[in-house]
């Protein structure tokens, strides 16, 4: 599903370019869920920037879905992005004004799904993250863990390949974010998608099926939950 080789990246001037990551390769399956762990700096966030099609390595090949990533072509890699990723934050990144299903649907109008067809899609994925009976609430009518069921079901209801997670339960208390992993853990078996998770949380990175940790932009462990 994910095919890293080779990636460089560095940040800060041509002359004095400071590494973040180094000749990082990596190929994660269809259906693995990936915890990436690493002290601050270790280059986790520009892993995922990089997976995530937000970020351009300096040096390397990225392949999703089996599909060479051109980052030379903008609009070839924002309609891979679209198509083949879904995104979920530590701060959720709610429309306070919108309730929850539009929130969900969100992804579907920039698609052009008609209003009706979106709706429909859109509480059924809150039916899956088991909110259907918050469907007319916004944000603040939520806890936390609502709005990040919220937030991913949105991430999810344009059918990704790929479920990408920056610190998903860095907000939520350690009972929250341990129903939030169950969640994850779920939709990962049920629809078979890919996730990978940055976290700095061992306890949560132990619940996933393999753990990746990098230090000073290389990987120095990747390991699987017995089974």
């Amino acid at each position: 599903m994910l095919q890293l080789t080779g990636i460089d990246k560095s940040y800060g001037a041509p002359a004095q370019p400071i590494p973040v990551l180094c000749d990082l390769t990596l190929d994660v399956a269809a259906h693995d869920f990936c915890a990436i762990l690493g002290p601050s700096g270790s280059g986790k966030s520009t892993l995922l920037n990089i997976i995530g099609l937000l970020d351009r390595p300096d040096a390397g090949q990225l392949s999703v879905d089996c599909m060479p990533i051109d980052f030379s072509d903008p609009y070839a890699t924002a309609r891979k992005r679209n198509a083949l990723l879904g995104f979920v934050f530590q701060s959720f990144h709610l429309l306070p004004r919108m309730n929850a299903w539009q929130n969900v649907a969100l992804p579907l109008f920039y698609r052009g799904v008609p209003r009706d067809d979106r709706r429909m899609q859109a509480l059924a994925m809150l039916d899956c993250v088991g909110l259907s009976g918050r469907a007319e609430h916004v944000p603040a009518e939520l806890s936390g863990g609502q709005r990040q069921r919220v937030a991913i079901a949105r991430a999810l209801v344009g059918a990704p390949k790929i479920l990408l997670a920056d610190e998903p339960t860095g907000s939520l208390d350690s009972k929250t974010a341990g129903e939030v992993i169950d969640l994850l853990k779920d939709l990962n078996l049920r629809f078979g998608i890919c996730i990978v998770m940055v976290t700095h949380d061992r306890a949560i990175a132990k619940r996933c099926g393999r753990r990746i940790e990098l230090l000073d932009g290389r990987i120095v462990a990747d390991t699987r939950a017995a089974a």
